[in-house]
């Protein structure tokens, strides 16, 4: 199969010019080059001319949450875009309620306090007296629960929250329905959570209903690869299951949850096992909590409300989480968004390294928020490999400033900084916490504006679109490692592609995220057909 366009932006090493066509066979790209020499070279060849269109390497998501989605878009979508304020979301719960069995949990995600407004129990418990509700917000570090949920939950004003958790109080003192960090998360997520849930799990089928909305969505905005940053063997058995089933159409990369990586080892398994549609990239392990939650661990307090965030894992635990990883040759990806936290990690990674040398290891910070020159040429040195949001100027605009101060929001998503320094860094959304459509991701990359309030946070960032796409294809491939066959169009490399209605690279900045997705290709198949 020939596929030509207008504009092929290929990637291909060495430089040169660009190709006018790509030959498809196998699933691979077979050759490059002008139309002429491909037909003479593939007689007989089908062609797909994609007229005025540009091609791209398909778009691959470093840090986003598939097995996440799935469930989510099976509950209440309460994101700023669906819903108009804090009595439009009870109204939302509401309505749920009324159909909902008596008794049965509502639960909903993405909601954006700071775009919304605040959301307390008492305002759940006024829309659904009569069932448990919860309600996390677009962060996903914490969420509100009413007074059912709590009650089901055992927690009372007398309870004593977890280890690395909180649970939310008002003035009064009295709960708020707040369940912060692994206070929630012992209770949303499977890959995390320590003790049981009350929250009835969905069934296999009604959670490939959810993969498969997920993926819909996921191609029609170009994506091609993601890597699943938090995956619980269940999540595992969904993603077998719907391969078994060719219902899998994404690539996808998964970094198992530091609590299951003992059987993991048991069973000998680890970074690079799998294959091309479906491998482990590594283990996922957490130091401290949100940008967007406002619980990140910070070496200064907050610009707006003082405090230092909060560390989630005791550096002991972390060193011994990262000692044991390591040591097997496996890749870890710590999830640490405040430089003080980052500290923690590099320090975790350079005992590793010093105790255990395999130069060839490249671990993952995913976030890897604020920064200084410190820590980028630690992580230089190391070799490590950033994966910060590339959507959260754009999602957050100007409250970043008001959260972090302009001097620090210098040195957030630092884009910029870890490319001149030589640093590996790789595309992320984190959906569900930001927008899933790379494009967006691009243009916040880009112009480090606001994409509602037009606010410019850390200009000094600020990367060409040229190096935006190269984040989101070159360098998570780097950060999953198949930089050897992924995110370039020449031969040998996965026939991964996305088909856009303009040229990004050449388009005004403001409006990449809104340059059309014709067409998205995976292994030379069309998964999607705008």
């Amino acid at each position: 199969m020939l596929h030509r366009a207008a504009r092929i932006v290929s990637q291909q090493t060495g430089g040169g010019p660009e190709p006018e066509a790509i030959a498809v066979a196998g699933g691979r790209i077979a050759a490059t080059g002008t139309v002429t020499q491909l037909r003479d070279r593939f007689p007989g060849a089908q062609e797909v001319d994609f007229g005025d269109a540009a091609v791209v390497p398909g778009l691959n998501d470093a840090h986003i949450h598939l097995a996440i989605a799935a469930e989510d878009l099976l509950h209440l979508d309460l994101s700023a875009d669906a819903v108009g304020g804090v009595e439009d979301l009870l109204g939302h719960v509401r309505a749920e309620a009324s159909r909902a069995a008596p008794g049965e949990w509502i639960r909903g995600s993405r909601y954006d306090d700071t775009k919304t407004g605040r959301l307390t129990r008492w305002d759940l418990d006024r829309a659904a007296p009569g069932h448990p509700v919860l309600v996390v917000q677009v962060a996903g570090h914490w969420g509100v629960a009413n007074s059912a949920a709590l009650q089901a939950l055992h927690i009372d004003e007398d309870s004593s929250p977890p280890d690395g958790g909180d649970f939310g109080r008002g003035t009064d003192g009295r709960l708020d329905g707040r369940l912060i960090e692994r206070a929630l998360m012992n209770v949303v997520y499977p890959a995390t959570a320590r003790g049981d849930s009350p929250l009835r799990p969905s069934s296999p089928q009604e959670k490939l209903r959810g993969l498969s909305r997920a993926q819909r969505q996921w191609h029609a905005a170009g994506l091609t690869s993601v890597c699943d940053a938090l995956i619980a063997p269940e999540d595992i058995a969904l993603l077998r299951r719907a391969r078994a089933r060719d219902e899998l159409t994404l690539r996808v990369g998964m970094l198992l949850s530091i609590d299951h990586y003992a059987a993991a080892q048991a069973l000998g398994v680890g970074s690079g096992f799998g294959d091309d549609v479906l491998r482990l990239v590594g283990v996922k392990a957490f130091v401290d909590g949100a940008i967007g939650g406002r619980t990140c661990l910070l070496a200064e307090p907050y610009s707006d409300s003082g405090g230092h965030g909060l560390q989630t894992t005791p550096t002991e635990e972390l060193s011994a989480q990262v000692r044991a990883v390591h040591r097997d040759g496996n890749r870890i990806g710590v999830h640490a968004n405040g430089d003080a936290a980052i500290r923690l990690v590099l320090d975790a990674f350079e005992a590793a390294q010093r105790e255990m040398p395999q130069p060839d290891l490249r671990h993952r910070i995913e976030h890897c928020s604020v920064i200084d020159a410190d820590i980028l040429e630690r992580m230089r040195r190391l070799g490590a490999v950033a994966v910060p949001f590339a959507g959260y100027v754009g999602y957050h605009g100007g409250a970043l400033n008001r959260w972090y101060g302009e001097e620090r929001t210098e040195r957030m998503f630092a884009h910029r900084s870890f490319l001149d320094a030589g640093v590996a860094v790789a595309g992320s959304s984190d959906y569900p916490c930001g927008p899933y459509q790379p494009l967006l991701g691009i243009q916040s990359m880009v112009t480090r504006e606001g994409a509602d309030d037009g606010v410019p946070v850390g200009p000094s960032q600020r990367i060409s679109a040229r190096e935006a796409l190269g984040v989101f294809t070159l360098g998570s491939a780097e950060a999953e490692g198949t930089s050897r066959y992924k995110g370039r169009l020449e031969p040998g490399c996965l026939a991964d592609f996305t088909v856009l209605g303009e040229d990004i690279l050449t388009v005004e900045p403001e409006g990449i995220g809104s340059v059309p997705v014709r067409a998205t290709y995976v292994g030379g198949e069309c998964v999607h057909e705008g």
